[in-house]
């Protein structure tokens, strides 16, 4: 009796901690893809006398995995799930459905907040403020980048791990030796040309030109 929650972003990751401990008759939740489903056959150890078996699921509010967990039956959970900054994600889009005042937000309503968070990180470096509150303070802004993104990505536009790659590509393009296996240190000089050929050959792309 075994419940096997995935991480949805990588369902074909299956925990090592499964191994040994999938039993026929192996159920799925709805949402779980194909193509998780058609590599279980190798996966199976025996059969489950009580007729229960295994339950792989990538949600772990479905009412069949809270009645089998209820029961005490095996929990197994993808480590990824407890990925913060996956829970952050979650949070905020919760808050989102779930609140009246967080729904009714755009991009412009929340400028305030986030130039104001700004500035008090700001203001707590420059007062030399203690690591628990330039934490706290950065938390504050990292919020709000949760936020806009999930704006955007009720509208279709982008998500946070959209925002996340644009953080990627950028310095793929300004800060190449970052990607290129350079181990030694690279000059103020060197950081500076190539920061602004990138910048350029962006704004090219941009342009066509």
């Amino acid at each position: 009796m075994t419940v096997l929650i995935l991480d949805d972003r990588w369902p074909t990751l299956i925990p090592l901690e499964a191994h040994g401990r999938i039993e026929n008759p192996v159920t799925f939740t709805g949402e779980v893809p194909i193509s998780v489903r058609w590599n279980f056959d190798s996966l199976i150890s025996g059969e489950d006398v009580t007729g229960r078996g295994t339950l792989v699921t990538t949600d772990p509010d479905d009412p069949e995995v809270l009645a089998r967990a209820g029961r005490g039956e095996h929990v197994i959970e993808a480590q990824s799930r407890r990925d913060p900054v996956r829970r952050s994600v979650e949070v905020m889009r919760r808050a989102v459905s779930l609140g009246e005042w967080e729904a009714g937000q755009t991009h412009e309503s929340l400028l305030p907040y986030l130039e104001e968070e700004a500035a008090e990180f700001a203001e707590a470096v420059r007062s030399g403020a203690g690591d628990t509150e330039l934490r706290r303070e950065l938390g504050d802004v990292y919020l709000q980048i949760l936020f806009h993104a999930e704006i955007a990505s009720r509208r279709g536009a982008f998500d946070f791990a959209d925002v996340a790659q644009s953080f990627v590509d950028k310095l793929r393009s300004r800060a190449p030796y970052l990607f290129d296996g350079t181990t030694l240190p690279v000059g103020v000089d060197e950081q500076n040309r190539l920061w602004a050929e990138g910048k350029q050959a962006e704004k090219n792309a941009i342009t066509g030109r």
